[in-house]
């Protein structure tokens, strides 16, 4: 009797990583609107990150707390609190001084920009939110947690 065996090409799991070949990373995404939530989250998700989504401040505080995002995309008009308030918060807790924090918002002018910056954020990326920018900020976090 023939070994059905023999014909069987053993292939070696995939290497864990992300689409582009980084490491995988814990991404917190906040976004009142619950399209746009849906779908950043599984977008991020198809890429190879591991994700959590939170759709007011409030829920991103506990998110954070409880999930320990490496990355946190924040939309800044949002309810209860806004994200300017919800990065404050963020900033002021020890457990997330290496997260990085990129702004979600739909305006993009120079100043609107620097505002963000000063308000703490890593990263500023304007809506709708283009796919090599979002890669671009995700690498940029993975730089910054390779070095510190």
């Amino acid at each position: 009797m023939r070994n059905n065996f023999d014909s069987l090409a053993l292939t070696p799991p995939p290497a864990m990583g992300t689409a582009d070949g980084s490491a995988p990373r814990r991404v917190l995404v906040v976004e009142d609107n619950p399209d746009g939530l849906e779908t950043l989250v599984a977008l991020l998700e198809m890429l190879g990150h591991e994700v959590a989504g939170a759709a007011d401040g409030e829920q991103a505080i506990q998110q954070a707390a409880a999930f320990r995002p490496q990355v946190v995309l924040l939309d800044l008009g949002l309810p209860v609190m806004d994200g300017y308030e919800v990065a404050r918060t963020l900033r002021q807790d020890l457990r997330f001084d290496d997260v990085f924090i990129a702004a979600l918002t739909g305006w993009g002018a120079e100043g609107d920009r620097r505002r963000t910056a000063d308000a703490g954020f890593d990263a500023h990326l304007t809506k709708p939110v283009e796919l090599p920018a979002l890669e671009a900020v995700l690498a940029r976090s993975g730089q910054r947690c390779a070095q510190g």
